[in-house]
Order: C-alpha cells, then sequence, then structure tokens
C-alpha cells in the first residue's frame, strides 16, 4: 500500500497553522491588551516579552499558506478567491502592527502614542479577520466545479463575524496569561485580573460555536453525535472543561507557567474540534482533501524539501524561546 501525501500534507498545513495560531496569536493578544495598560513602562515590558522572537512567528502562517498552494493548488486557489478581503485586511493589520513594534521604541515621548494605537488597531485587525476568514471557511465557501462562485462579501455573516470576536477573545486571553508567566510585580497581578474575564469569555464562545456549528450542519452534527463517533469524541468536550477548571483554578495565588499551558490546551482543543468537524474536506463542504490535491509527483517532490526544513524551523523555534526564557525585567532594553 502506497503512501498517501494528500494525508500527509493535511497534517503539515494543520500543524503549521496551529503553531501561527498559539505563538502569533498571544504576541497579538499583548496588543490588544495595551488598553488595560497606561504606564509606558508597563506597556515596554509587554512587548520586550516578545521582542526576542515575534518576527520569526509568521514563519508558520508563510509555511502553511506555501503548503496549501504546493499541496492542494485547487483549495487555494478557492479559498483565497473567497477570502480576498478579510485575508488584505488581516495582512494590513499585521503590517501596521510589525511597523508599530518597532518604531515605537524608536519614536519620541510626545509620538509614541500614535504607535502605540497603530499597534492595538493593527492586532485588533489582524485578529478580528483572521477569525473572520476561520468563520467564513468553516460556514461554507461556495463552489461550482473547482472554482469559486460565491461574491466578494459572503464573509459577512453572522457566523464568520461571531468567529472573528472568538478569535479575539482567545488571542487576548493567550496574551494575558503569557504575561503572567513572563512578567512579575503589579503588571503580572494585573494580568491575572484580566485573563479571569476572558477565560470565562472563551468559555462562552466555544460553547455557542459548539451549538451552532452542529445546528447549521446536519453533516456535523452526524458526525459529532452519531454512535459509536459520540463515544469516541465525548473526550474532547470533557477536555475542554477540564482546561476551563484549571485555568481558572490557576489564576489563584502567583501563578507562573500553568495558565498559560490551560489556555494553549483549550486553543489546541477547539482547533482540533474545527478538524475533526469538517475531515476529510479541504474547502467546506464540497472538496475533500484527495478532489483538492496537486499530482502526486507533485506533493512528493515539495514533501522531500518540507520535510527537509520543518526540523530546522522547529528547532530554531524553540532555541530561540528557551534562550529567552524566564521573567523579563522592567528595566529589560530592546535593540
Amino acid at each position: 500500500m502506497g503512501i498517501d501525501t494528500s494525508v500527509i500534507w493535511a497534517v503539515i498545513i494543520y500543524f503549521a497553522v496551529f503553531m501561527y495560531v498559539v505563538l502569533d496569536g498571544f504576541d497579538l493578544g499583548i496588543g490588544m491588551l495595551f488598553p488595560f495598560v497606561k504606564e509606558k513602562r508597563d506597556r515596554d515590558t509587554m512587548m520586550n516579552t516578545v521582542a526576542p522572537v515575534w518576527d520569526g512567528n509568521e514563519t508558520w502562517l508563510v509555511l502553511g499558506g506555501e503548503g496549501l498552494l504546493a499541496a492542494f493548488p485547487v483549495a487555494y486557489s478557492i479559498i483565497l478567491s473567497g477570502l480576498y478581503l478579510p485575508l488584505i485586511f488581516m495582512l494590513i493589520g499585521l503590517v501596521f502592527r510589525g511597523v508599530a513594534f518597532e518604531f515605537r521604541f524608536k519614536a519620541k515621548d510626545h509620538r509614541r502614542h500614535l504607535w502605540d494605537k497603530a499597534f492595538i488597531g493593527g492586532s485588533v485587525v489582524a485578529s478580528f479577520f483572521q477569525g473572520v476568514s476561520l468563520g467564513a471557511f468553516l460556514d461554507g465557501i461556495t463552489v461550482s466545479g473547482r472554482s469559486y462562485a460565491g461574491g466578494p462579501l459572503d464573509w459577512i455573516a453572522p457566523f464568520p463575524l461571531l468567529a472573528g470576536i472568538g478569535v479575539m477573545i482567545a488571542y487576548t486571553l493567550l496574551g494575558s496569561t503569557w504575561l503572567v508567566m513572563k512578567t512579575e510585580g503589579e503588571l503580572h497581578d494585573r494580568m491575572i485580573q484580566v485573563a479571569k474575564p476572558f477565560a470565562l469569555a472563551l468559555l462562552g464562545a466555544v460553547v455557542v460555536v459548539s451549538i451552532w456549528t452542529p445546528l447549521r450542519d446536519a453533516a456535523v452534527a452526524e458526525r459529532w453525535f452519531s454512535f459509536p463517533n459520540i463515544v469516541f469524541l465525548m473526550p474532547v468536550p470533557l477536555l475542554v472543561l477540564l482546561a476551563i477548571v484549571v485555568l481558572l483554578g490557576s489564576l489563584k495565588g502567583k501563578p507562573h507557567r500553568l495558565p498559560f499551558v490551560a489556555a494553549l490546551a483549550l486553543v489546541f482543543l477547539g482547533y482540533t474540534g474545527m478538524a475533526i468537524s469538517i475531515w476529510p474536506h479541504i474547502v467546506p463542504p464540497f472538496i475533500t482533501i484527495w478532489e483538492a490535491a496537486s499530482p502526486p509527483s507533485s506533493q512528493g517532490f515539495a514533501l522531500v524539501g518540507t520535510l527537509f526544513i520543518l526540523p530546522i524551523i522547529l528547532m530554531y523555534t524553540v532555541w530561540s524561546y528557551w534562550v529567552f526564557r524566564g521573567k523579563v525585567k522592567a528595566d529589560a532594553g530592546y535593540h
């Protein structure tokens, strides 16, 4: 029996996008947390927690996008055609966030507030439209044959907009728990208080999406609630409840790593639930990974290079976070 390269590529893209969601998620969350923190010293500390690593996080987004182009060109053309506007808005937000990140440290005091606003706005826009893109993808993309058949504004619908808000909540929770792990003193205590309502808000968003999705799509309801699937998949919602209990419990006292780990678990479980709901479709609800796949020879050729470079990306990612581990002091500099 031959190797199914389509399944391997689907796993690689799933992994790459998840890594981006996690690593750039708390990064974007820090931008959305700026309105909760007014003091320049604290804002400097917040940015310094990600200063050495933030610009490498987009590597995973590029890997996911290029993997989709190489392995599933039909899906790439349909998805991008349907989501051009939200993806462009997302990229504009990332540009503003990145530029503001660099120029804020170099700006004079009377102009720094402009870059703070650009950093906040870029983070909000990028996060919201990432969620809108995800929601529109899950809501179903109109397809005729092997081409996009919808309009440029099909993504403006209740479910994608709800998903945009949900992703903002998730990223803000990741950012606050990251700062709980990386800071100390008053800022650390403030982030504990901020994380609590966002944890409950994320739980509420997960519940709403979990109810809404099977109600609007009979295939998803069949996937989750038919026997014996319900037996095998029941651990997912149970683990979500366990993760939220651990997260809220860990925010008592003087927490360190556990809140961030629990928040990561919540995001992972939500992301896994999404993958379970749509599998094996790569353009829900019409096109499967095999129908969208490029020729096996093309997938195999690209896979060789990817399997070579992927461990290198993982190694430098792990190494960078290991080198800059530990608490960030308020007087730490950025160069």
